[in-house]
């Protein structure tokens, strides 16, 4: 909404872009605190988003706010279809622990990692025979979590 200004001078009508670049710089600070929000809730190694364009810092005229509001409303979307798409796939991986509790000889073959789970650790969940060669042979199998990470040489 902008308002009009008459020039006295020229007579010419100038536009008071002031009220349009507020609410633009409004929009932006809002889009940028979502994006930050959904990069912090996030690992970083998960999420890939698109680099925003940047330049020298100078008094942005209306149109480069613009591209700079519909850039991160794109990125902001981006983010959230990403966050979406990993509680997906941490569900996937809850619904595939809990089938191996319930029944570990016939998943045997199945590993769930503590990352996939979005638990911290390096752990993984798998399905292994009791007593060794013995519990294969029996058919008493039970689930165990891997100690954790190996030791960084």
């Amino acid at each position: 909404m902008a308002a009009l200004l008459i020039d006295q001078e020229v007579g010419v009508a100038t536009l008071d872009e002031r009220a349009a670049r507020r609410s633009l710089l409004l929009q932006v600070a809002g889009l940028e605190t979502t994006l930050s929000r959904n990069q912090s809730e996030a690992f970083p190694d998960q999420l890939q988003l698109t680099p925003l364009p940047s330049g020298a810092a100078r008094l942005q005229d209306l149109e480069r706010l613009e591209l700079l509001r519909d850039a991160l409303v794109g990125a902001v979307v981006e983010s959230r279809a990403a966050l979406i798409e990993r509680e997906e796939r941490r569900d996937s991986a809850q619904e595939r622990l809990g089938a191996l509790l319930l029944d570990p000889r016939s998943n045997r073959r199945v590993r769930i990692t503590q990352r996939e789970l979005g638990v911290g650790g390096c752990g993984v969940w798998s399905a292994v025979p009791r007593l060794g060669p013995m519990g294969r042979l029996m058919g008493w199998w039970r689930v165990k979590l891997s100690s954790g990470c190996p030791l960084a040489t």
